[in-house]
């Protein structure tokens, strides 16, 4: 597809905007000029809208959506796609984080540059097929000359729009830390090759396709100073991001006590970690006040249900953090704390789960809905990664539009809301996928990769990694 090249998504059995307004149309199409959509609405409209001025030229191509709900691309906040190498590892026998951590440490130390290219391609290509168009992703651990670079190498094969976030651990288990002392970095290689990274891929102009964060790993693997350096150099530079994991679990919390003298988010404050250009991973564990502190300074949280689940990490309160006006998106996290990479299938989990409730709140059926579920992995992570251009469909905004099947097998019996079906219903795959105004899945099938060669090939490495660790 060229730049130029106009292609019309038609006749949708449901087009779901998610923009301001949260329109939604019956038989509605998409046009798409280049990598943005010129015009949206009823089918029959946009046919009228075109032929209105004999300037405006008819599609080229068409993508035929009967049967499908079309809605904005999914935008996964928070991931460590290195992580599929090591799916079901200490997961099943029940390991809360800082066992897990020290169980897979070890295993981790093993990746190579080709690991994380080949993983991160692997994850990507698992999103992709879920809904995602955006991916954030938080690469922390530089074994053995792995670098960041090798993610973006496989995001750039694949098409996706990508965050990498250069992650980074330097307190060691000598220092009081978590992580190996081996596997930690000295800080000023951290802040250097941040700023390599910058400087080689950042764009932070609207439409971008490749945006750079900053992301010390916890507060129990890296330095004050080092989180303090970190938010500056981010914002010497427009566009870049500052993530870490926070107020995960009540042992992160205990160890800030202990260590820090402070509870997770007021160290985070204290460091220079408040503000519109933060998003936190996890955030399970808020008091009211910490809740009042995010609305108040605009900082980001990401929630992994799933994760939280998996890890007896707890129940994030969503309900109220949206209430109070938090901004909220939705991430995967990593695919050994998660064991899958499917984001529609994590917005069932984030409704499921709050439905549920936390300690102190009853369940209620009503508590969250099946469309601000959706709404989570949209616009709210368009928000947390301040890109107003992605997450809805509206004139003027990216060509990111995915294609569900509502008349398959999951979802028969499902016409009365076809929309909530996407969650309330099994998951599914997309039919179609158009990221930027390019076409990325046609048909169900993910275009130019050869998955099972790929997934061989992963295989390959992560039995490397694992008897190079000894447990195989």
């Amino acid at each position: 597809m060229s730049a130029s090249e106009r292609v019309l998504i038609r006749q949708a059995h449901l087009l779901a905007t998610f923009d301001d307004s949260e329109r939604e149309w019956l038989g509605g199409s998409v046009l798409v000029a280049g990598n943005c959509i010129e015009a949206l609405g009823a089918h029959d409209d946009v046919l009228a809208w075109i032929a209105a001025d004999p300037a405006r030229r008819s599609a080229e191509s068409t993508i035929d959506a009967r049967g499908c709900v079309v809605m904005p691309g999914l935008i996964n906040g928070h991931h460590h796609l290195f992580q599929t190498l090591t799916r079901a590892l200490g997961t099943g026998e029940g390991r809360v984080l800082f066992d897990w951590l020290k169980l897979l440490y070890p295993v981790w130390g093993q990746m190579n540059p080709e690991a994380v290219r080949v993983s991160a391609k692997l994850g990507l290509a698992e999103l992709i097929l879920s809904g995602a168009t955006t991916v954030a992703d938080h690469l922390y651990l530089f074994a053995n000359g792995a670098r960041v670079d090798d993610e973006i190498e496989a995001a750039l094969e694949l098409g996706v729009r990508f965050h990498p976030t250069r992650g980074s651990m330097s307190v060691g288990q000598s220092a009081g830390g978590l992580p190996p002392d081996h596997l930690t970095e000295t800080e000023d290689a951290i802040l250097s090759d941040s700023e390599r990274l910058i400087a080689h891929y950042h764009d932070p102009e609207p439409f971008s396709m490749l945006r750079l964060g900053l992301a010390p790993c916890s507060p129990f693997s890296v330095s004050a100073d080092l989180m303090r350096q970190s938010a500056r150099l981010a914002r010497s530079h427009r566009g870049v991001g500052l993530h870490t994991h926070l107020a995960e679990t009540l042992d992160e919390e205990r160890y800030c006590v202990e260590h820090l003298g402070m509870r997770p988010l007021d160290y985070a404050d204290a460091v220079e970690w408040a503000g519109t250009d933060v998003w936190f991973a996890h955030m399970v564990h808020p008091s009211p006040g910490e809740i009042e502190h995010l609305a108040r300074h605009g900082s980001g949280v990401c929630h992994c249900p799933t994760s939280n689940m998996i890890l007896a990490s707890g129940i994030a309160p969503i309900r109220e953090m949206l209430d109070r006006g938090v901004r909220v998106g939705l991430g995967v996290d990593g695919s050994a704390s998660n064991d899958g990479n499917h984001l529609l299938g994590e917005a069932r989990q984030a409704m499921l789960l709050q439905r549920v409730g936390w300690p102190g709140f009853e369940s209620r059926a009503d508590r969250f809905s099946a469309r601000e579920a959706l709404g989570l992995a949209t616009r709210g992570g368009a928000r947390i990664l301040g890109r107003p251009e992605l997450g809805s469909l509206a004139v003027g905004q990216a060509a990111d539009i995915v294609g569900f099947r509502i008349d398959d097998l999951e979802h028969a019996g499902a016409q009365s809301d076809p929309l909530a079906a996407l969650v309330t219903c099994t998951p599914t795959r997309v039919w179609f996928s158009m990221i930027n105004g390019r076409r990325v899945v046609q048909k169900g099938e993910l275009q130019g990769i050869d998955l099972p060669l790929l997934v061989e090939r992963h295989n390959a490495l992560s039995r490397a990694m694992l008897e190079g660790a000894g447990l195989r």
